[in-house]
């Protein structure tokens, strides 16, 4: 995969595609193969320097009974306001901060009960994104969400595709047709490589399940 490219994973539920985040997030280990990261096997990688260039938003977000500023900077002093602006407001989350009393030091309460569930996830977005990481990871994040936060997700690639390798492992195929390259799992296997028009056209497992 190389900078600049989006690459989407589907297929249909237990093909293995939230498996593959977890591998290259180091949170699984293979039974056989290897992962490698610029030709090297991640096993052998620093997790903590690896994960320091990787940002990662999951299905499930999780937030702490903290404020939102602590939220998407994980307590990091060096966080500047701009940059954590830009981050909410690539998330499509700053006007929604911008109408709150205390703005960004609003506590969201255990695990963001005090947000609805797009905004927690565009919470994880912001944090996500923050740091402009080399490899941004959406694991299904989308996935019974509202529209707009997946107009945040859209908003994230643009951002940083630029500059970053963006994999988008999706259970709704509309927020994969705009991929550089789509690929199509099934019984934990790849089945089907392409663009969307290019999977539309074999008429195989891809257009069955976008169909």
């Amino acid at each position: 995969m190389k900078r600049g490219v989006t690459t989407a994973i589907v297929g249909p539920t237990g093909a293995g595609k939230s498996t593959i985040a977890n591998l290259l997030m180091g949170l699984f280990r293979p039974c056989s193969g290897t992962v490698l990261i610029n030709g090297d096997d991640l096993r052998e990688i620093s997790l903590k320097a690896w994960r320091a260039r990787v940002g990662y938003v999951p299905q499930d977000p999780f937030l702490f009974n903290a404020s939102l500023r602590e939220n998407i900077a994980l307590w990091d002093p060096a966080v500047r306001q701009a940059d954590m602006e830009w981050a909410a407001g690539v998330a499509q989350l700053h006007e929604f901060v911008l109408t709150l009393p205390e703005g960004y030091d609003t506590v969201v309460g255990d695990r963001g009960l005090r947000l609805s569930g797009g905004q927690c996830q565009r919470v994880v977005i912001a944090r996500a994104i923050l740091r402009r990481p080399e490899v941004l990871i959406f694991d299904e994040a989308t996935s019974a969400l509202d529209n707009l936060t997946e107009r945040a997700v859209y908003e994230a690639i643009q951002a940083l595709r630029k500059d970053a390798i963006v994999i988008v492992v999706a259970h709704r195929l509309s927020t994969v047709r705009d991929a550089d390259q789509i690929v199509v799992l099934q019984s934990g296997k790849i089945v089907e490589t392409g663009t969307h028009e290019s999977l539309m056209e074999e008429g195989g497992v891809y257009s069955m399940l976008y169909g």
